[in-house]
């Protein structure tokens, strides 16, 4: 007798794939009962997804930051922005897309530097050119630094764009956001078109 002609008859097979078929569905409509949600991230809760910036900002290449904050104060041509932050916050996770905001009309001109403050080791003292020496003990806090490495603006909480913006400007000796052309971005389209002309 051969292995292949040892087979249940087509009934049977149809039954099992039919029994099969139901307790999946019935697995479905019990899963959707117990209430569980379809998506866990939420950018309104203080549950941690991962980082914020990846997230909610739509922007990976802030984290981990590209310099130190000594080395960026060190640097004389450079302003400094220091953000600081949770994965866990609610408050930070909304101001992500803020930040990265600020990267792409600063970041040619500006070292952005993301400190998650989970990440500060805690110290007696910190030295200047260590993030725990500016953490107030909320988030998100936004450090900027000028040239020179002084801090020009301090500030807790979501700050808003503007004022990080006007501050900037100070820094970089720019006109003030009044008396300035609006900034428009170019569309890929009549950037790609302006380059073949």
């Amino acid at each position: 007798m051969n292995f292949f002609q040892l087979q249940s008859p087509p009934n049977a097979t149809r039954r099992w794939r039919r029994l099969l078929t139901k307790l999946l569905l019935l697995l479905v409509v019990f899963s959707y009962c117990l209430g569980i949600p379809s998506a866990l991230a939420g950018i309104n809760d203080d549950n941690y997804e991962g980082n914020v910036f990846v997230l909610y900002g739509g922007n990976a290449s802030l984290v981990p930051p590209k310099t130190t904050l000594e080395k960026s104060m060190a640097a004389s041509d450079r302003a400094t922005l220091l953000v600081l932050y949770l994965d866990d916050c609610s408050d930070c996770k909304q101001y992500a897309s803020t930040v990265s905001r600020m990267q792409a009309f600063y970041g040619r001109a500006t070292d952005i530097i993301p400190v998650n403050v989970d990440t500060i080791l805690p110290e007696l003292t910190y030295k200047p050119t260590e993030p725990g020496y500016y953490y107030k003990g909320a988030v998100p806090q936004v450090v900027i630094f000028n040239k020179a490495g002084k801090v020009v603006l301090n500030q807790t909480g979501q700050v808003p764009y503007e004022r990080v913006d006007d501050t900037l400007r100070e820094v970089f000796d720019l006109l003030p956001r009044t008396e300035s052309p609006e900034l428009k971005r170019r569309s890929f389209n009549e950037f790609s078109s302006e380059v073949t002309e």
